[in-house]
């Protein structure tokens, strides 16, 4: 089946935000700015739009976190830095990483296009805040002026409306945050000692939610059975439904053109590794 236009620009956009989480800059940025414990910035740095936050609210919103990992970061890191001091911070990381990986593209009439054209997505989403927390949040956030942040920014938040909607799908289909991990390591999408260690679930822990999800149907020994398949299937589907209102202000011609645009971007960055996990495992 062809890729809808809405979830393709959405794809293929998604590395210019998603390179935060993994490139060097970030981690450095942070620890400028006075927090030097990379897990714990993390959870600070994308949790810093709530405020100084305990973890309640950010285990509620990132969903597929082990509660006492988020407890352990959370509000101990607003002991060492300020919510401001990581927002100013990631965007100095987005523009040092940016920099790194485009090098002369980072000022091009492509970014600056795709900037406005992402940002006509995301200014739509900001009419549709009910039940979306961690959007609306981030919605709060003034736009910076520069392209490649206004871009980055735009696509923020894109991912966060679209993945608020994701978590009221896995809430409608009955699944824990560390359910929903292990169902999409089972269906070969991930390796289960990067998810499994950057969520902080114990070995145990992981294999009685297995036992759980073999007990529902859902796996078939360690792999997705065909009813644990149809359930991904449908969350997909109901997430790209949810996210669609935001592009829905492009039309498909427009969100082409975003995809379009964007591509060579986020390809370049990940061929040079920014999106590698590296040694986030650890």
């Amino acid at each position: 089946m062809t890729e809808h236009p809405y979830r393709l620009a959405w794809r293929v956009t998604e590395p210019i935000h998603a390179m935060i989480y993994f490139v060097p800059e970030a981690p450095e940025a942070y620890a400028k700015a006075g927090l030097d414990d990379a897990g714990a910035a993390y959870f600070a740095s994308r949790g810093a739009v709530f405020g100084p936050c305990g973890p309640g609210i950010v285990t509620a919103t990132f969903y597929n976190f082990n509660p006492a990992v988020v407890a352990r970061a959370l509000p101990a890191a607003w002991e060492k830095t300020t919510p401001a001091a990581l927002l100013a911070a990631r965007h100095d990381a987005v523009t040092a990483a940016l920099t790194r990986g485009l090098g002369d593209l980072l000022d091009g009439p492509e970014v600056t296009e795709a900037a406005a054209l992402a940002r006509i997505a995301a200014e739509a989403a900001t009419e549709l805040p009910q039940g979306r927390p961690l959007f609306a949040a981030h919605a709060e956030l003034p736009w910076p002026d520069r392209p490649h942040l206004a871009l980055f920014h735009a696509q923020t938040l894109l991912r966060e409306f679209r993945g608020d909607g994701h978590v009221a799908a896995l809430l409608a289909a009955g699944l824990s945050g560390l359910e929903a991990v292990v169902l999409y390591v089972a269906s070969g999408q991930a390796q289960e000692r990067f998810l499994r260690g950057t969520r902080g679930w114990s070995r145990d822990a992981w294999a009685a939610a297995q036992e759980g999800l073999r007990s529902r149907g859902l796996l078939d020994g360690d792999g997705v059975s065909e009813a644990g398949r149809e359930l991904r299937a449908g969350i997909e589907e109901q997430t790209d439904r949810l996210a669609a209102p935001a592009y829905e202000a492009l039309g498909e011609d427009r969100a082409l053109r975003l995809a379009e645009l964007t591509r060579p971007l986020s390809r370049t960055l990940v061929k040079a590794g920014f999106l590698a996990p590296g040694g986030l495992s650890r």
